[in-house]
């Protein structure tokens, strides 16, 4: 599996999570939306931080290096604003404006990984890529809630 692909199916899953809580006024549903976008996003920086993006830097070119590294940045300003987010109200004031600009900084990060580092990423070998895209998508599936062992620990696949 290209692992692009992969991570390219999950930036439209939130895509479409942050339209679905823009088009609501319901506190429940906000609150709910939020909760499932921060679940989506903790799981889709875990296998890039672990995975996609140690491949991308043994590339070994400055690009790749510097486009990692400023990921790495990002994704620490999301995890800040993902820490504030049970504090938001969702029936609050500020609830609106704080979705914001938390779309429009997963939106600026989305659109440079698609349009730089997926490029760089395409230069890595076929089999390579092939086996990035397995490990990736195990991940994402050894966390899914039917993926759960009895006793609600998730099942570890092997390697």
């Amino acid at each position: 599996m290209d692992p692009t692909k992969l991570l390219k199916k999950q930036h439209r899953e939130v895509e479409s999570l942050f339209k679905r809580i823009d088009k609501t006024d319901d506190p429940d549903d906000r609150r709910e939306l939020m909760q499932e976008i921060a679940r989506t996003l903790e799981l889709h920086m875990k296998i890039e931080e672990e995975i996609f993006y140690p491949a991308v830097k043994e590339l070994g070119s400055r690009k790749a290096e510097a486009l990692v590294m400023e990921s790495f940045e990002e994704h620490g300003v999301v995890k800040l604003v993902m820490r504030q987010l049970p504090e938001v109200d969702p029936s609050g004031e500020r609830f609106e404006a704080k979705m914001t600009v938390f779309q429009e900084l997963i939106e600026h990060h989305v659109e440079e990984e698609e349009k730089e580092m997926f490029k760089l990423a395409q230069k890595l070998p076929e089999e390579e890529l092939e086996e990035l895209g397995e490990r990736m998508l195990a991940e994402v599936e050894a966390t899914k809630p039917e993926a759960a062992q009895p006793g609600g620990k998730p099942r570890r696949r092997a390697a």
